[in-house]
């Protein structure tokens, strides 16, 4: 149900430009090859080889030789003897044959007897030639001014044209039509976007009652929970045209340029309303104004401002919706969240079980899918995906199966890209010697067994010491969906993430970096109890701080501390508390269960990967006493 549909943008690198140099270039190869040919070709069928020069021909003449001369074109001269041989002379065509004769010393008596005869040639030749080498270059010119005209035009259009919305238009003809039904997983933000499908199709209904449609939808939701396509779908559902835009789109380096843009969009959408304006990632224009860091931007305010104005200024049945999309609400000005602007909130959530099925579902329409292949089963193991995130799963499983030369995507294709996409690939390569996969064999049966036993922990689903992405190992559990979170549930999940710590410290008697990621998230879950959810008993039912000390554009560089140095003191003596307790109990379970470690580890050095029948067969095997050690052991 994520899919973006990806926006057609005008290519940047396109090849325009080296095209009309090469036509420009070919069409003057062209002409200067025509001009050659017309140059240099030989218009005449007179051959060459018995040309005279005028002195011999004057000679030829004055010993009564000739017998005939011919003239053609007023250019070749043909001379035949009285033994029947020829011979040619050129001559130019403004010079008088018998002329240039008698400056060779021929008198009127030596060519009286010779026959002469003149024909009139055919001149278009030269004609045509003539006209090339006088229209040709002029063209040239011709189009050279023209290309330089359209160039500056060009420019002043851009310039002109800076101002302008670039929000990409969609009409149903354009494109197939995305509806409700292609969009799973998200039953309530339908329900909700209804009323504004049935608003652009019947808007009489509503104003008949004196009903007002909210005039702003904003829909929020973390990255991939399908915002976008459900936007398309409301335009689809309605049959009208779509305005796409990022904002980002609208914010240039000079200052009101995005306002213009801004202006342009909405001039744009209300000469075809009823439509739909949805702004992509509004957060990059709509952030708190003067909130810190690039909040005080004048362009970007300018731009906010004119988007208030815009949003208050819709004349009264401009059938024209503005929707949003952000995965940020808690930097938004709070201007653009009161009512009569974005007065609809829609929240667009990681899908449950249910609706992570039927998206699953949606995607492998037109895949073949083999018969184990059970969409039930990956909806249950797959808590906390995304739609994004389950379109790429299905993604995986396709390119997987076609490595694998099969015809039909199976279940252990789809579990493997799970793996994928939570973990990365697999680094069946990499060189592991036996004393670290001894370790990592212990520091993940050290997680499992804790997940196994705690009350509020995840049931493990697979163990494995093949290293995977950045982890030598793990363990994949299948979290449960669920609204509320407990003191307890946050206790069994730090203990079990020392369980791998724990394991470490009671078989090898040390520590590795192989707990790093563990110890992060344990203390990042204690810290939460304490300063968001008011879990601790020293400190009392408060949350401490902003919540956030990341630096994020529209927010302070640091976290807003409302507490003094003492109570900073407190809950890192407080947090050091959670953690050093849920490790002790980690330890302490792991000890009393030794036996089931050892064989754990053991068998997971043999087989290198568990499923969770596996694993649930050997820690429901009633163990009496420690089992035979492991070949080079340590001893605790």
């Amino acid at each position: 149900m994520n899919n973006k549909p990806s926006n057609e943008s005008p290519n940047n690198n396109s090849p325009l430009p080296n095209r009309n140099a090469q036509r420009f270039w070919l069409i003057l190869g062209a002409v200067v090859l025509v001009l050659f040919l017309f140059a240099f070709a030989t218009p005449s069928n007179f051959s060459s080889d018995n040309r005279l020069t005028l002195d011999r021909f004057s000679q030829d003449i004055i010993q009564g030789s000739v017998a005939e001369i011919q003239v053609f074109g007023g250019q070749d001269v043909v001379i035949i003897y009285k033994d029947g041989t020829r011979a040619t002379y050129y001559k130019e065509r403004e010079t008088n044959l018998f002329d240039a004769l008698q400056t060779f010393g021929v008198s009127r008596s030596d060519i009286a007897g010779i026959t002469y005869s003149e024909e009139q040639g055919d001149n278009t030749f030269g004609i045509l030639f003539q006209v090339f080498a006088a229209i040709i270059p002029t063209l040239l010119i011709i189009w050279l001014l023209w290309r330089m005209m359209r160039s500056v035009r060009s420019g002043q259009d851009q310039a002109l044209s800076f101002g302008r919305s670039r929000a990409r238009v969609t009409r149903d003809m354009e494109r197939p039509q995305v509806t409700f039904s292609d969009v799973a997983g998200a039953e309530e933000a339908k329900e909700e976007l209804k009323e504004i499908v049935e608003f652009l199709k019947e808007p009489e209904k509503f104003i008949r009652l004196g009903a007002r449609i909210p005039k702003g939808v904003l829909m929020i939701g973390p990255p991939g929970t399908g915002k976008t396509l459900m936007a398309r779908a409301v335009a689809g559902e309605a049959g009208v045209p779509f305005f796409s835009i990022s904002g980002s789109e609208f914010v240039e380096m000079f200052v009101g340029v995005g306002a213009s843009r801004v202006r342009d969009l909405f001039e744009r959408a209300k000469a075809e309303a009823p439509a739909i304006i949805f702004v992509d990632e509004i957060d990059a224009v709509g952030r708190h104004r003067g909130a810190g860091l690039g909040g005080g931007h004048d362009e970007r305010e300018q731009t906010l401002n004119q988007i208030l104005v815009e949003m208050d200024g819709f004349e009264t049945g401009t059938n024209l919706i503005i929707m949003a999309a952000t995965n940020r609400p808690d930097i938004l000005d709070p201007a653009l969240l009161r009512p009569g602007r974005f007065d609809r909130k829609v929240v667009m959530d990681n899908p449950d079980v249910k609706g992570r099925e039927e998206i699953l579902k949606v995607h492998v329409k037109g895949k073949p899918l083999a018969n184990d292949a059970d969409l039930e089963a990956m909806a249950k193991i797959t808590a906390g995906f995304s739609g994004a995130d389950l379109e790429n799963l299905i993604n995986e499983a396709a390119i997987l199966t076609a490595r694998r030369n099969k015809k039909a995507i199976g279940m252990s294709e789809l579990q493997e890209s799970m793996e994928r996409v939570i973990m990365g690939p697999e680094r069946k390569t990499r060189v592991i010697t036996d004393d670290e996969k001894l370790k990592t064999a212990y520091h993940e049966a050290g997680h499992a067994i804790l997940g196994h036993l705690l009350e509020n922990a995840d049931s493990v689903h697979k163990i494995t010491i093949i290293p995977r992405g950045r982890a030598g190992g793990y363990v994949l559990s299948l979290p449960e969906d669920g609204l509320y979170r407990t003191r307890e549930w946050f206790e069994d999940r730090i203990a079990m993430g020392m369980g791998g710590r724990a394991a470490e410290d009671i078989v090898f008697n040390q520590f590795t970096t192989g707990a790093s990621s563990d110890l992060q998230q344990a203390t990042g879950m204690a810290r939460a109890m304490i300063t968001q959810y008011g879990m601790s008993d020293a400190l009392g039912p408060r949350t401490f701080g902003s919540g956030s000390g990341a630096v994020f554009l529209g927010r302070e560089m640091y976290e807003q501390r409302d507490y003094s140095e003492h109570i900073a003191e407190e809950i890192d003596k407080e947090v050091l508390r959670i953690v050093q307790t849920a490790y002790n109990r980690a330890r302490d379970i792991l000890s009393e269960n030794r036996s089931r470690l050892d064989e754990l580890a053991r068998v997971l050095i043999e087989q290198e990967t568990l499923d969770r029948t596996g694993f649930e067969a050997i820690m429901n095997t009633a163990l009496n006493g420690a089992l035979p050690a492991l070949e080079d052991q340590p001893e605790a």
